[in-house]
């Protein structure tokens, strides 16, 4: 009986702040915090994406006003050894331009093939 309490108390514990019935009444309370539990999960992963999407988004357009599209830069900028991650340069696009245009113009000018 004691170990039902507990689990009982835990789920209620979870549940805390959801409206209605889905706060007190256990069997529908373990419902959502399950649901919860599963959006959590499956949010944490889409997070990584959400961000990575925002980042390739920012450099996109910082590098864009420097006349080159997003997929030429990261490819020459690999070529260049460039060691700066996508949300480093994201930071920098947005928060420090005459930095990431310097950037920009390492990689133009080490990234160039060599003839």
């Amino acid at each position: 009986m004691a170990a039902n309490n507990h689990r009982h108390k835990k789920i209620l514990k979870l549940a805390k702040g959801y409206r209605g019935r889905s706060k007190s009444v256990f069997k529908i309370a373990i419902q959502r915090v399950e649901k919860a539990l599963q959006q959590a999960y499956r949010d944490r992963k889409n997070k990584k994406r959400e961000f990575r999407r925002l980042w390739i988004e920012r450099i996109n357009a910082g590098v864009r006003q420097h006349g080159m599209p997003y997929s030429v830069f990261v490819n020459k900028a690999r070529k260049a050894d460039v060691e700066l991650n996508r949300k480093v340069l994201a930071e920098m696009a947005v928060t420090e331009p005459y930095s990431f245009r310097a950037v920009v113009e390492t990689v133009k000018a080490k990234g160039s093939p060599k003839a």
